[in-house]
């Protein structure tokens, strides 16, 4: 009997943290899977209404399914609250899709984001003149490329990177390996450099390098898309364009990116975030990130990261 008293508390306390974690889960959209051609995505909703806009997310790197393990499902719920959709799809290769997202170029992936728009415009229950993008990271190499020939009516980027090899210097001088110097390592670059401009084999890469990580999918990848560069793109975009920028982004040089964006995007609205990294989540450790994601998704994000959108979305006419 002594230890009932303990137990009932623990059992107490599980079953509320289970209802917590499942409300904190419990999202006010309507998600549908859908198909847009061989385009595997999902479309979130409002759950009231039976007309909205639509934020057709572009993916940044990586093997990204349609919900970003989740991610984006903050997102779309703010995005919910102001009125738009929000449409994403699992890369080629993820999650059953068919392809290989590897194999594809940034050229590859705007093409992607110009069928679903189309698919967008078709449809009764979206609202065409409000259909815009939001997309991060890499996404800045192809987003551009459609507002700057598609009709979109806003785009929302998020720690978006202007020229692949700049890009690249920065988040190896910004994240470097243990014990490595800054000089050793930008000479490590210059050698893979080099196997770049001569379009090396993997097998010519993987004899001159000490990278266990470059896959033959993954140097296929780097070699049809290193001369990336948003600069011409970004003079031609039109649209209302929300940059937001972690200030504690070791990816991508945010202060470039800024400038870049000031000079040459004339309809500019732009948000720091101290403490805030890549993603605009809190810069702490992956336990915490991981532990925050679970327990109450929506505060991973910075604080005002959210609303921010929610407002510039609002704001779209």
């Amino acid at each position: 009997m002594r230890l009932w008293k303990p137990l009932a508390a623990l059992l107490a306390l599980a079953l509320t943290t289970t209802g917590w974690v499942v409300y904190q889960h419990d999202y006010a959209i309507d998600e549908t899977r859908v198909e847009i051609g061989d385009l595997r995505a999902v479309l979130a909703r409002p759950d009231t209404g039976d007309r909205h806009g639509l934020v057709v997310f572009v993916h940044g790197d990586g093997p990204v399914d349609a919900t970003h393990d989740t991610f984006y499902r903050p997102l779309w719920e703010a995005f919910a609250r102001a009125g738009y959709a929000s449409l994403s799809w699992d890369k080629p290769g993820v999650a059953g899709a068919p392809g290989n997202w590897l194999h594809q170029t940034m050229a590859d992936r705007a093409d992607e984001v110009r069928r679903a728009l189309a698919w967008a415009r078709a449809r009764p229950d979206i609202d065409p003149d409000r259909i815009g993008l939001w997309g991060a990271s890499q996404a800045g190499w192809v987003m551009p490329a459609v507002a700057a020939d598609t009709e979109v009516a806003f785009v929302i980027a998020v720690g978006t990177a202007v020229n692949w090899l700049r890009q690249g210097r920065y988040h190896l001088l910004a994240d470097l390996p243990e014990g490595e110097t800054p000089e050793a390592a930008l000479a490590r670059r210059d050698r893979r450099l080099d196997l770049l401009r001569r379009k090396a084999s993997f097998e010519e890469y993987q004899a001159a390098t000490d990278d266990k990580d470059m896959t033959p999918d993954r140097w296929r990848f780097v070699l049809a898309n290193y001369k990336s560069d948003a600069t011409t793109d970004l003079s031609r975009v039109k649209a209302p364009v929300l940059l937001l920028l972690g200030e504690r982004d070791r990816n991508v040089d945010i202060a470039e990116t800024e400038d870049t964006y000031r000079r040459l995007v004339p309809d500019l609205e732009v948000h720091r975030y101290p403490n805030a990294t890549h993603g605009l989540t809190k810069d702490t450790n992956d336990f915490i990130l991981t532990a925050t994601a679970i327990a109450a998704p929506r505060a991973v994000f910075v604080p005002g990261v959210l609303d921010d959108q929610v407002r510039f979305l609002k704001g779209v006419r």
